[in-house]
């Protein structure tokens, strides 16, 4: 098994950047959800409820700040947050920096509602949820449950499979291939058994080994087309039929770094 592909997403919600190499810290990969878009009482405005949060491209800057591009917005450079601590609604966080006005303003045209930008000054701060199997002193940045996300593509070809088996039953033309940025993953990785890492308790990228917290269950996130951003029933539909138990759905594993350390894409995996 190796490591197929690496991504971040600088801004929470996000679009993805693809890397060949990536720092391992204790709250995830360098650069990962440092970046989050909240409300004014600071609840996270989720990609699940504002689809266009999709379209955002954010990358960071040398300084500290964040360049952001979006169909139909005129690109905006944010300069490195300095605005006053804020409260906010993320479990294991009390509060963030909060960005400039004209990053609130840009967000708040694009979702077409008030919207603030805020930053995890220190990732350390934000503890990992023990029911998603957070242990006392694990930490997690803006990311949902965990530091790192991992998908297998054995998996993700199945599903495609059961994709286009339900087309065909339809009488619909097959979908094709599915983006794998809909699961928003961290790590992709290559040459295991489908869904084999149901069943791993530990896994080493290179050097760098993880503790995997549990399966993760997936929602409305992944029936977001991530270059459209258009809506609809598949692959949650599809997924649901081959992968629900204890009334949820699940794909993909949810991974905690043992220690930091340095992944590359084409890293051998080993696992237990």
């Amino acid at each position: 098994m190796i490591l197929d592909q690496i991504l971040i997403y600088p801004l929470k919600s996000g679009k993805g950047c693809s890397l060949s190499e990536a720092i391992v810290h204790p709250w995830g990969l360098d650069g990962d959800r440092r970046w989050a878009v909240v409300d004014e009482r600071g609840d996270n405005l989720w990609l699940g409820e504002f689809p266009r949060l999709a379209s955002v491209a954010a990358h960071a800057t040398a300084e500290g700040g964040l360049r952001l591009a979006a169909r139909g917005m005129k690109p905006l450079t944010v300069p490195p947050a300095a605005g006053a601590a804020t409260p906010v609604g993320f479990s294991g966080l009390d509060k963030a920096v909060l960005a400039d006005d004209a990053a609130h303003a840009w967000f708040s045209e694009l979702l077409g509602r008030p919207a603030r930008l805020v930053w995890l000054d220190d990732p350390g701060r934000r503890s990992i949820d023990p029911a998603h199997g957070g242990l006392p002193g694990e930490v997690v940045s803006f990311a949902w449950d965990a530091p790192l996300l991992l998908i297998s593509e054995s998996s993700a070809l199945a599903l495609d499979g059961w994709l286009a088996e339900e087309a065909a039953v339809r009488g619909e033309d097959p979908p094709g291939r599915l983006s794998r940025v809909r699961f928003r993953p961290s790590v992709i990785i290559d040459g295991a058994e489908a869904f084999a890492e149901d069943r791993w308790r530990e896994v080493r990228i290179g050097a760098v080994p993880f503790r995997v917290s549990e399966i993760c269950d997936r929602c409305a996130v992944t029936t977001i087309d991530p270059e459209t951003q258009e809506t609809g029933k598949e692959p949650l539909r599809t997924l649901a039929r081959h992968r629900k138990w204890d009334g949820k759905t699940w794909f993909g594993i949810r991974l905690v770094p043992r220690e930091p350390g340095l992944i590359r894409v084409g890293d051998p995996i080993s696992v237990h």
